[in-house]
């Protein structure tokens, strides 16, 4: 498809300047257009509009992402459409075997985590439940490459698709967590999520341009990292950059803070997989 690629500027602001984002950039991908900004959530109190992560990238990142041709997760997608097809486990089966088609999953990432049978369940629990009750496999490990490659497979089934996560009923103890932990200080340098993506995004932090921290584009190719990068992996580098001990990808604190941040970017379009610097 025709794409068309818009060149944005970079503000590069001092910390502590007044926040901002990108204006005027408008995301197509494959010739599809995301909401990239849109009003906030009723529940989130500290912003008025939410930005995706992609207002804040270089010109040559947010390129990236606009043609599937050139974003470099689109190598690990296509190793997912192998692996969904590939037998593994006591039970002779592949995700294939009770899925017809990864299409069958369109919508599910926009509405990820939920709690499901009292519990607040990601992605990552979802198919290590499959592999270990229809499959009979081993479980993927959460950062591995099989599963956040798989992930990203499945969200790219909900591109466009607005976030819809879920905060009230079941849910509601689960956000009242990450919520609390959101705003917590972490670490020597007393810092919370909330000092640098509510109070400063849009201003730079050493050579990073700090956005609001919007997940709707995970798993997200980390150029830093050259390959792709799970929710849990990016709370545990920022806790740690705060020189506190973090918590363990999968945790109940890291599930909860999951839904919290993800539901802070309901409106904006699914992205996955995105393309980050």
């Amino acid at each position: 498809m025709k794409m068309t690629k818009i060149i944005a500027t970079v503000a590069a602001c001092a910390f502590g300047a007044a926040a901002s984002a990108q204006d005027g950039n408008t995301l197509f991908v494959e010739g599809e257009k995301m909401v990239t900004e849109t009003a906030a959530p009723d529940h989130v109190e500290g912003l008025r509009t939410i930005y995706s992560g992609w207002r804040f990238r270089t010109p040559e990142t947010q390129a990236l992402q606009m043609d599937d041709f050139e974003n470099p997760a689109m190598i690990f997608v296509d190793q997912a459409l192998d692996l969904f097809n590939t037998v593994d486990g006591s039970e002779g089966r592949s995700c294939a075997s009770c899925h017809e088609s990864v299409e069958d999953f369109a919508g599910l990432t926009a509405t990820m985590p939920k709690v499901i049978d009292g519990k607040l369940t990601t992605m990552e629990d979802l198919l290590n439940g499959h592999r270990a009750k229809a499959m009979g496999a081993e479980p993927w490990k959460w950062s591995g490459p099989e599963m956040q490659s798989m992930i990203a497979l499945i969200g790219l089934q909900s591109r466009g698709m607005p976030m819809n996560v879920a905060i009230d009923g079941d849910a509601a103890p689960f956000y009242e967590q990450g919520k609390e932990m959101y705003y917590t200080r972490y670490g020597q340098l007393e810092m919370s999520c909330a000092n640098c993506h509510e109070d400063n995004y849009g201003n730079m932090i050493r050579a990073d341009h700090l956005s609001q921290g919007q997940i709707n584009g995970f798993p997200t190719y980390r150029l830093k990292q050259a390959k792709l990068i799970s929710r849990h992996n990016r709370f545990r580098g920022c806790i740690r950059d705060t020189r506190a001990e973090t918590f363990a990808e999968g945790s109940d604190e890291f599930r909860a803070l999951e839904l919290y941040v993800a539901s802070r970017s309901n409106g904006l379009s699914v992205e996955t997989p995105a393309v980050r610097q």
